[in-house]
């Protein structure tokens, strides 16, 4: 793995220092952070190590497409859906690069704190799953003053950029690498911006997005909200599926499909079979958007699979330090969390060789070079409609 990356760093020295930074994040230790790091190292201080992610010369976006690369070679499959989603680090003070007092899902609150968008890739029916790109949340309370940029290390050029307009980025670069994928998903922070659904539809990538209920849905008889459409659907018409296997098995929902005004547009509802902590049945709205018919299986599959994400999230932070970093540059950031996603790809890629092959690799195994990059929709069955 750290031979794919290894020729972005500049000197022998500054590459013996990341590898040892990657073998830091890798260990047992509980906290792993500069100090921490840099003992297992046998460094006296940890200069060193502050050194790596502050000015040393190395350049973290082409280590993370370094990451992709590595990911996509190990595990790279023409089924896999990637993902986006954020996730929120607490900081004191306010000279961390685009720290600010907002509302982070990670959290459940708001809080001083960073926020990350971050691409996940992950292979349904495999349990393969890991982080592939990042980006820094920098709010315009940062964006409109230029000194305090200049004193976190922000480039002049890094202007305001929304959250989905971010992950749009992110995923243009997955579509120029030519990495295989069939899907992309995300919660409805990204579904409801209309500007991500039609940049999606015209790079012709399938998707599957969560919306609110008052997404207001084009139908033949008009604009309606989603949770009315959803309490016009019949009994008949719901459809009990798995959405994948969680840590208690399969994870079973009724489904159900709403056409919209549009043959390629769908509005799909996940009603939970029994009552959540607040004694009422939950109903989930997707946006669904493929230019071929697809079955309302592998909807439901897809939607399941948005939920690697956030075990992405709970592996890095557990396992290799995401947001253990001590620093406060805009660079730094950046290098540190492209090296805690390097180190987390490594272990995901260790955990999936060690599992015995699943059903629907059908002779597919990880470690397969894949032969192809993003591919438009597949062929499938016709949708069940309701209305």
């Amino acid at each position: 793995m750290f031979a794919r990356v290894a020729p972005v760093f500049a000197s022998a020295p500054v590459r013996k220092r990341a590898r040892s930074y990657l073998l830091g994040l890798l260990s047992q230790q509980e906290r792993k952070n500069g100090w921490t790091i840099a003992e297992l190292a046998g460094e006296q201080s940890p200069d060193g190590m502050q050194r790596l992610l502050n000015r040393c010369t190395w350049d973290d976006a082409q280590a993370r497409a370094g990451l992709r690369e590595y990911v996509v070679a190990q595990a790279g499959d023409p089924g896999a859906v990637v993902i986006a989603d954020e996730t929120g680090f607490a900081k004191k003070g306010r000279r961390s690069a685009g720290v600010q007092r907002q509302y982070s899902g990670t959290l459940g609150r708001v809080e001083n704190c960073q926020i990350g968008v971050h691409l996940a890739y992950a292979v349904p029916g495999t349990g393969f799953r890991a982080l592939i790109d990042a980006e820094l949340y920098v709010p315009r309370s940062w964006t409109g003053d230029r000194d305090r940029c200049e004193d976190a290390g922000i480039p002049d050029d890094r202007t305001f950029a929304t959250k989905p307009e971010l992950a749009r980025q992110m995923l243009a670069r997955v579509i120029a690498a030519c990495v295989p994928f069939a899907w992309f998903t995300a919660d409805e922070a990204y579904g409801q911006n209309p500007g991500l659904r039609e940049w999606l539809e015209t790079e012709k990538v399938k998707y599957v997005l969560v919306v609110p209920c008052s997404q207001l849905i084009e139908t033949a008889a008009g604009k309606r909200r989603a949770d009315e459409l959803a309490a016009l659907v019949p009994h008949e018409a719901w459809q009990r599926l798995s959405c994948g296997d969680g840590s208690k098995g399969p994870r079973m929902f009724d489904w159900a499909l709403v056409a919209t005004a549009g043959p390629q547009r769908h509005l799909m509802i996940r009603r939970s079979l029994h009552p959540g902590e607040t004694g009422k049945i939950e109903i989930a709205y997707y946006l669904c958007w493929a230019p071929r018919p697809v079955t309302l299986a592998e909807l439901a599959r897809v939607a399941g699979a948005r939920w690697g994400v956030e075990d992405c999230f709970g592996e890095t932070k557990n396992e290799t330090g995401l947001d253990h970093y001590q620093a406060r540059l805009y660079i730094a950031w950046y290098r540190h969390i492209t090296l805690a996603m390097l180190a987390h790809a490594f272990l995901a890629v260790t955990a999936a060789r060690a599992r015995p092959p699943s059903p629907r690799q059908s002779g597919e195994t990880l470690g397969q070079e894949p032969s192809g990059g993003h591919q438009p929709a597949r062929e499938g069955t016709r949708p069940r409609h309701t209305l």
